[in-house]
């Protein structure tokens, strides 16, 4: 795969080594980390010369090597903007006397935030995503909520990549920003009920959401009012308003435990009050509904959760009564309250399924689909006394649908179907699952999406795609993006391994800490039961994952490299020691309960240092891999991916290319705006179809 005539920058080497636990590790690419890397995410000039002269000729060598496919490039993106209905708009959503939707424009890269009188009548743009965006090489909204009286609208943006949200408060009708400006939040914001100040989240200098301040409309920032601050650097903190919309609820918290707080936004002076104080493991989330609480929580071993109710006035653990009791194997994941019901979805299998539980006569009924693999999700809603629920399913042959559900009558109403304005039949394509055995005997879901023609002879390629950490599914819905890559003859699966929660809390726990490497074990073993079922062959598999799914991907390299013609590696969190190590970064205090703390555990240094893709790179054949980064990234630095590139290209014996690109504009998400992303999204797909051989024959 590699071409000779095109020369990789050699990052060089600058010797140096630590010693933790009596183990001595060697980095020698650790200068590629900015000593100001704080500093250089607010501002992205200030990248010390070295290291950005380092990834520009990383960033001029993909484009040595992948340049050939800039026409195949720009057909993939036309075919995939040519399935955007470029003036979309969301089914209008009421709160009193206004119905607010989002929609785009024809050619608009952002959101444009809209309202109609409830019962319809003339729209009025209160935020206009493409104009606010206009002079910024980055533009990413935040958070927006319209103020219970329906004049103002709090919203925000990070015009960075960094992910600091600065928050604004515009005037519905004059379609003014006042003179408050909110800086350094995380882009949420709760107003109380009189409308004359709002709650928000600041990040501090680490970039972690630590407190919550209280904003007063006309007052500078420097007046707002420390609410609450979060002592814990292990703990996030963030702000929503109650199911009923009576309370801000300050919800913090880390992967394993939590705790609330309740404000009475009719008081917003008032200090927040406690629900139930952190217990180390248990996790809880409220809704409320007059003097009750309905929590959905892991309390008393409920390792797939369970609805308890506590009275308001006393929502202590000890006052906790089970509603919905633990059923092993059915996951809950979600809950939503309404004045008269309950809503609740589940996962079971790998499937999800909508329960409504009338709370008057305690009956309950499913939404369920027949489809092998979909995806189901409640969508919530601005009123609590209603009887409507809206909801959404898609399956990976199914566009999307919008779906308005009485939950006395039963009655279904469609409100919307995604339009492919260039067409789409889904006749022409089949989606299934296969169960593939990892090699302790787990039964790992995956589904697939492959042409009605397709022939299960061995010789498709197929992108393999998995992610499988902090409990994060991965759905199996709508997109259509990758019909570019079926429509080529590529199978799509997705491999819903150990880490997420596919088939249950405990299914999560199988892929943390100590049991990670189950997550990278399960990956191989589906691109194996994938061979063996015909799907593919080894050396056609392309895989594909991003964040820790990125990680999955280092370490399936080195594990099980000699599977896969190519992977993609979208900001991958590959450098896990070294991140685990440093406290002052942004998410590392809050992972330490997903990965484990090595710098206080020598068990969890030696478990981490065993697989971290970084680290065990080796003198070994690889597959062609495309790392992608964002220079402004805070959640996985730049750096991981440049050091990774670095030492693969130095330590394999063979195969490759191994590349590096990096957005120099641009944070975890990629590229800003809804057309741009589909330059990146090319750049994946043009490279998989590289890698198998098909670059040239499909341009």
């Amino acid at each position: 795969m590699t071409d000779s005539s095109k020369t990789a920058p050699v990052a060089p080497r600058h010797q140096h080594s630590f010693t933790r636990h009596g183990i001595t590790v060697q980095d020698d690419y650790a200068w590629l980390k900015d000593a100001r890397w704080q500093e250089v995410l607010h501002d992205p000039s200030l990248l010390d010369a070295d290291i950005r002269a380092y990834l520009e000729a990383e960033n001029a060598y993909a484009e040595s090597v992948l340049g050939h496919t800039s026409p195949l490039q720009k057909k993939l993106v036309a075919e995939m903007r040519g399935r955007i209905k470029e003036d979309d708009s969301s089914v209008p959503s009421p709160d009193g006397p206004y119905a607010y939707f989002r929609k785009y424009r024809e050619g608009g890269q952002h959101e444009l935030f809209c309202r109609t009188p409830r019962n319809g009548g003339a729209e009025t743009i209160g935020l206009d995503g493409d104009a606010l965006a206009r002079g910024h090489e980055y533009f990413k909204f935040g958070g927006s909520r319209h103020s219970h009286d329906h004049k103002r609208v709090a919203w925000s943006a990070d015009t960075k990549g960094s992910e600091y949200f600065t928050i604004r408060v515009r005037d519905w009708d004059g379609g003014d920003d006042l003179a408050d400006v909110v800086e350094e939040t995380d882009g949420g914001a709760v107003w109380s009920r009189d409308c004359t100040s709002f709650f928000y989240v600041k990040l501090d200098d680490n970039h972690r959401p630590m407190q919550v301040w209280r904003h007063k409309l006309g007052t500078r920032q420097a007046d707002d009012v420390l609410v609450y601050e979060e002592k814990d650097t292990g703990w996030f903190t963030h702000v929503h308003e109650s199911t009923s919309g009576r309370f801000c609820v300050i919800a913090g918290g880390d992967h394993e435990t939590s705790e609330q707080r309740l404000i009475d936004l009719d008081h917003p002076e008032a200090p927040p009050r406690l629900v139930a104080a952190r217990e180390n493991g248990v996790q809880y989330s409220i809704a409320d509904r007059g003097d009750e609480l309905f929590i959905l929580t892991n309390a008393d071993g409920a390792i797939d959760f369970k609805i308890v109710t506590a009275p308001l006035s006393t929502p202590e653990r000890a006052n906790w009564r089970d509603l919905i009791p633990h059923r092993a194997g059915i996951y809950v994941l979600d809950h939503d309250l309404y004045a008269g019901h309950l809503v609740r979805l589940e996962r079971a299998n790998a499937l999800p399924s909508i329960v409504i539980r009338d709370l008057t006569s305690g009956e309950e009924h499913a939404i369920a689909f027949d489809e092998g693999a979909y995806s189901l999700d409640a969508m919530g809603s601005y009123e609590f006394d209603t009887t409507n629920l809206r909801f959404a399913y898609s399956s990976m042959t199914t566009p999307s649908e919008v779906w308005d559900y009485d939950m006395v009558t039963r009655a279904k109403t469609l409100r919307k179907r995604q339009e492919i304005p260039s067409g789409h039949n889904p006749a022409d394509y089949v989606t299934t699952r296969i169960m593939a055995k990892a090699d302790d005997g787990a039964e790992v879901p995956v589904s697939l999406l492959h042409r009605r023609d397709f022939k299960a002879d061995g010789s498709a390629p197929l992108l393999l795609y998995g992610y499988g950490s902090y409990g994060h599914a991965m759905p199996a819905s709508f997109s259509t993006n990758r019909l570019s890559l079926v429509d080529r003859g590529f199978v799509y699966a997705i491999a819903h391994i150990r880490g997420g929660t596919d088939k249950g809390w405990g299914w999560y726990l199988d892929g943390k800490r100590e049991k990670k490497t189950n997550s990278f074990d399960d990956f191989a073993a589906s691109a194996r039961a994938l061979i063996t079922a015909n799907y593919t062959a080894a050396g056609r598999i392309v895989g594909h994952g991003g964040s820790a799914g990125g990680m999955l991907m280092g370490a399936v390299a080195n594990r099980a490299g000699e599977l896969f013609a190519g992977i993609v590696a979208e900001v991958p969190f590959v450098d896990v020691l070294n991140t685990m190590l440093d406290d002052t970064l942004p998410l590392t205090p809050p992972e330490w309960p997903e990965w484990g703390n090595p710098i206080d555990s020598e068990r969890d240094f030696r478990t981490i240092l065993s697989y971290s893709p970084y680290d065990n790179v080796a003198a070994k054949d690889y597959p062609a891999i495309l790392a992608m980064a964002g220079l402004t990234d805070p959640r996985v630095t730049y750096w991981e991916p440049a050091k990774w590139i670095a030492r693969l290209r130095a330590t394999m014996t063979g195969g490759g290319p191994v590349i590096l690109r990096t957005n120099m504009g641009a944070g975890h998400g990629g590229a800003s705006g809804r057309f741009n992303r589909l330059d990146e999204v090319a750049i994946v797909y043009a490279f998989a179809l590289w890698a198998v051989g098909l670059a040239d024959r499909t341009a």
